[in-house]
């Protein structure tokens, strides 16, 4: 498992069924290393296959819950730890074309900037504010940065940026924070990015 579309092969392949019948739902996933070992997170739709999702991880050790009752429990106004790797990225208009060519924010000042933007159409406020001199008091911080392999070639290949963010939030719209979370933020979900994961606060 050297880089993200072996991952994005194992999770969607974690779906037989939906394989088989040709369909594409979207699965997010997420790799985190917590006490020196790796542990793949999925959230999805439907449930994924066990010995599938067991591949190439520990046996024994799959765990499948239902998201729907953290989902139900979530009110306005909460305030709560947040987790996210995401792909913080802007797009510059060519001339001659509709869609805008991607570029990855390489500053953590930018990558930073990049959260709080996001974060009104995601339903939640980081807590703090930003300075007049150009930084800000945000209560999350940048805990990684670096460019992963997306897939394995020769030379040096494309790679992604990826950066995941710990702190606090605020939920400020409930449906559309709870749309965050089952949907993702950002750009490459299909590659690892986007899934935030919440943990009340008191």
């Amino acid at each position: 498992m050297t880089h993200l579309g072996a991952y994005h092969n194992w999770v969607e392949e974690s779906f037989p069924d939906e394989m088989a019948a040709g369909i594409r739902n979207r699965h997010l996933w997420r790799i985190d290393t917590l006490h020196g070992k790796q542990y793949l997170l999925v959230l999805s739709d439907s449930q994924p296959n066990p010995q599938k999702l067991v591949t190439y991880g520990v046996e024994g050790t799959v765990q499948i819950k239902s998201y729907d009752r953290f989902l139900a429990s979530l009110v306005q106004g909460q305030t709560m730890r947040f987790r996210l790797t995401a792909n913080p990225t802007y797009a510059v208009m060519q001339p001659g074309s509709d869609r805008g060519k991607v570029y990855p924010h390489v500053t953590v000042q930018q990558q930073r900037q990049w959260l709080v933007n996001k974060s009104a159409k995601a339903g939640f406020k980081v807590l703090g504010q930003a300075n007049s001199d150009g930084t800000d008091n945000f209560t999350f911080d940048v805990v990684s940065r670096e460019r992963v392999p997306l897939h394995r070639k020769s030379g040096r290949g494309i790679r992604l940026s990826q950066v995941t963010f710990e702190g606090q939030l605020k939920i400020d719209d409930l449906e559309l924070f709870k749309q965050a979370l089952t949907q993702g933020i950002g750009r490459e979900k299909a590659f690892g990015m986007g899934l935030m994961t919440v943990i009340p606060e008191g």
